[in-house]
């Protein structure tokens, strides 16, 4: 028998789910205090599906494989788990849609004037010229960056496409432009169709000189931190919008600011941030160029339906032998 331990509370249509797999499978759940693994716990599971923490390889000596419940997979880095030979594969894909809906949300947002509409609603009446305050951005024509081309991406380009835009992405390997990852059926660019053109990643700062709006979908690993600088800033057009809904430390906080305070781009939407909660001193709340979420731009309410769909077509591979969706490389950090 295969012993699998999932640590998420799951309810008990979806664990029957997973147990329903195969009859080699022994399935059992439990939840871990604060979330944390306890020093003094050990498991004799082989397989490990973690809703945060993890044990060390010497809590679990017949582990193999990890699935985490999250598509990130940083707060793994550099932990004896990460240092050892055990797969570990990650959610990626699974808030591809609601992600880029989110995307799409705010280029509509920020292309139509959102802010200023609720801004005046609250003023109780409307200001003098109209046509300045309200006066959108017609979408069509405008160029669209996406850094980092994965299941997040290739969503955001499929629902982008129909509104005219020109899309720009950038990818590690532009050589390989098919997904190798998970993504739900119908969903994204399977075959990397989409972009009118594919940068390698090193080209980044080409790419953004033409962009209208600029999304950041990036994992972060040490090669990405703080990629986005004052020297990309700079790169970028006066009039350019950028949206952020990989991590905060992708971008160098206090550069953006400058940014946007000088004028290097126009505005950003911002939904991650390099200290969450955002502190309640950061010049950000009060920039009116600026759309801020708390996070939320990977919620859904079929979150756990997906990320259940996930595990059991890794674990029909795991048994059959196969290669597993969303192997994380330690190479590359995700």
């Amino acid at each position: 028998m295969v012993k699998v331990l999932v640590t998420a509370p799951f309810p008990v249509h979806l664990m029957d789910k997973i147990k329903s797999i195969s009859t080699e499978l022994d399935v059992a759940q439990q939840t871990l205090p604060d979330g944390r693994w306890p020093d003094n716990k050990i498991t004799d599971a082989e397989i490990y599906y973690a809703l945060n923490d993890v044990p060390r390889p010497d809590q679990a000596p017949n582990l193999r494989w990890v699935q985490t419940h999250w598509a990130g997979i940083d707060s793994l880095l550099d932990t004896p788990l990460w240092d050892s030979d055990i797969a570990i594969t990650s959610a990626s894909g699974i808030h591809a849609p609601n992600m880029a809906q989110y995307t799409m949300t705010q280029i509509l947002a920020w292309a139509h004037r959102v802010p200023n509409w609720f801004r005046y609603q609250k003023l109780g009446k409307w200001p003098d010229g109209r046509w300045k305050k309200f006066v959108p951005v017609e979408l069509r024509g405008q160029t669209l960056g996406i850094v980092g081309y994965g299941s997040i991406g290739r969503e955001i380009a499929r629902l982008a496409k129909p509104f005219g835009l020109k899309i720009l992405v950038s990818k590690r390997d532009a050589r390989q432009p098919k997904d190798s990852g998970y993504a739900m059926l119908g969903s994204g660019d399977p075959l990397g169709e989409l972009p009118d053109r594919i940068y390698p990643g090193a080209a980044a700062r080409s790419m953004l000189a033409e962009c209208d709006y600029v999304v950041i979908t990036l994992p972060l690993t040490a090669e990405t931190h703080h990629l986005f600088d004052e020297t990309l800033f700079k790169a970028m057009k006066p009039n350019a919008f950028l949206i952020n809904v990989g991590r905060g430390g992708l971008i160098k906080e206090n550069d953006l600011i400058k940014a946007l305070k000088k004028g290097w781009i126009a505005g950003a939407g911002l939904d991650v941030f390099a200290t969450e909660p955002l502190p309640n001193n950061s010049p950000l709340w009060t920039m009116e160029n600026v759309i801020l979420t708390p996070h939320v731009s990977g919620f859904t309410p079929f979150y756990d339906d997906r990320m259940t769909d996930l595990f059991a077509e890794n674990l029909r591979r795991y048994l059959a032998g196969g290669k597993l969706l969303n192997l994380i490389s330690r190479e590359t950090g995700y």
